[in-house]
């Protein structure tokens, strides 16, 4: 009883005389950030406020002293909040967007008597075009992360499940077991050699074999991205950064790729500003996106490669030394194909297998193909062989493939190497060399006497009585050596 004399003195104190109440009050209901609509019992508008008119667009002229109902079926207003708690003697909450382009979460609450009756509506009317918005904007961002965490799972998925590197000869055996050494280390690592020796290769298996490997693996070409593009690709941009910006930014790849690995292909075509940029990234491991002002940490391996010679660019002022000592902690030469040859034929049988599944097709390289094969020098390296390869599976119509059908001329020939003619020969022991040779690989490309004689112009009897003519004297050459 105490605690209501003290309300009711507070009260009369607070407002003074009725006219002071009502005024008061109404400045309350005109300062209300959210709109408020109310209505009799009989749903007949008595008062809106300015953040209501400021929301919806309608003016208070325009509903006070009208029925609720009249203004639902005119098309003034889409759905009433009213109307629904009159029916339902409960409140409701709804969503409802106006002529103004803003929406509003509508809450409208029956007041009753001591009766039960509804004697009047309070609607309160709260915008949230700007939370909408900024859903909107999460939402979108949300997609534009899942679609390019897609993409990169994709590519990631497409190394892990790629197959491993090839090597038989020394070299390449003795290089990899480097590169296997620096995979299980978190450093950078600079790849060399020419053009299709297989760096991106090297720098997948790098990354197969690293700590990193469950995290994304992102390839970057910097000789194939415009250079007035690669600043946003690569460290993306913030709204509004330039003309034609997407209007929610972009994050850039330095960003995507954060906890996995980036391989910057053809390091050596980077513009000299941009490598100021990277050499920035490298030392403090944050991005800054074109437009904005916050350091945005990344966390990421670096593996580059080039077929340039950067010591000499560094020399020649066109590549950054300190850029250059950052990149390069651990360099990897890969050689040649060329020089490693022992590589050559498993690399091509390992082609040949894989495009002949791929079309469907049985086929296999004589003796001489591979012979021709080795003694090229193929300067485009191991890519220049997969070409060759597909282009003779292809277009060869034999299942056999012959030194006469590959597209380059080799070193490489048949006809054994004649002595010098100024010196002793021995024209018998030069001709069973020579004859010898062609029985055995055609032998060898037919698998059967009759087809291997016919191919020589011989009899098959002619062609099995040199054969083992020659096969015993192999023998007795091989007794006598042990």
């Amino acid at each position: 009883m105490s605690e209501q004399i003290h309300l009711n003195r507070t009260s009369h104190k607070f407002f003074g005389s009725l006219q002071e109440a009502y005024d008061r009050l109404d400045a309350i209901i005109e300062n209300s950030y959210d709109g408020i609509y109310i209505t009799d019992g009989q749903a007949v508008t008595m008062r809106i406020n300015r953040a209501y008119e400021t929301i919806t667009g309608m003016k208070a002229e325009e509903v006070l002293g009208r029925s609720m109902w009249e203004l639902e079926k005119s098309g003034v207003i889409d759905r009433s909040g009213t109307l629904i708690a009159l029916a339902q003697h409960r409140a409701v909450t709804l969503e409802q967007e106006f002529k103004t382009g803003r929406r509003a979460l509508i809450s409208s609450a029956p007041v009753f008597d001591d009766m039960g009756n509804v004697v009047m509506v309070v609607t309160n009317v709260r915008d949230m075009t700007d939370l909408y918005h900024l859903q909107q904007k999460y939402q979108e961002k949300k997609e534009l992360s899942e679609k390019l965490y897609s993409e990169v799972e994709f590519a990631r998925n497409q190394v892990l499940n790629s197959s491993e590197l090839l090597a038989v000869d020394a070299k390449m055996l003795e290089m990899l077991e480097l590169v296997r050494r620096v995979a299980a280390r978190d450093t950078t690592v600079l790849l060399l050699g020419e053009t299709g020796v297989g760096k991106e290769m090297v720098a997948k298996h790098i990354y197969k074999n690293s700590p990193r490997r469950n995290e994304r693996f992102l390839t970057i070409n910097c000789g194939a991205i415009p250079p007035n593009l690669m600043e946003s690709e690569l460290f993306g941009y913030e709204k509004g950064a330039f003309t034609g910006a997407s209007r929610n930014g972009k994050p850039g790849l330095f960003e995507v790729a954060d906890k996995g690995t980036v391989f910057l292909d053809e390091i050596g075509e980077l513009p000299k500003d941009m490598q100021v940029k990277l050499l920035r990234v490298l030392q403090e491991r944050t991005v800054t996106r074109i437009g904005g002002n916050r350091a945005i940490p990344v966390d990421v391996r670096v593996l580059a490669a080039t077929n340039r010679d950067l010591e000499q660019m560094v020399r020649d002022k066109a590549f950054r030394e300190d850029l250059y000592y950052r990149l390069s902690v651990v360099p990897i030469t890969i050689p040649p194909l060329r020089e490693r040859r022992d590589d050559i034929v498993p690399f091509a049988q390992c082609f040949l297998e894989e495009l002949c599944h791929k079309y469907g097709l049985h086929k296999s390289f004589d003796q001489t193909a591979r012979q021709a094969l080795l003694h090229y020098e193929w300067p485009g390296n191991v890519r220049e062989l997969r070409n060759v390869v597909e282009r003779v599976v292809i277009t060869v119509r034999r299942d056999e493939i012959t030194a006469g059908d590959l597209p380059f001329q080799s070193r490489w020939s048949p006809v054994p190497d004649f002595p010098d003619p100024d010196g002793p020969v021995s024209l018998k022991a030069l001709t069973e060399q020579f004859e010898m040779r062609y029985i055995q690989r055609a032998y060898e490309k037919y698998g059967n006497v009759r087809q291997a004689a016919a191919s020589l112009g011989m009899d098959a009897s002619t062609f099995v009585r040199k054969r083992k003519k020659y096969a015993d004297a192999a023998e007795r050459c091989n007794s006598e050596t042990e």
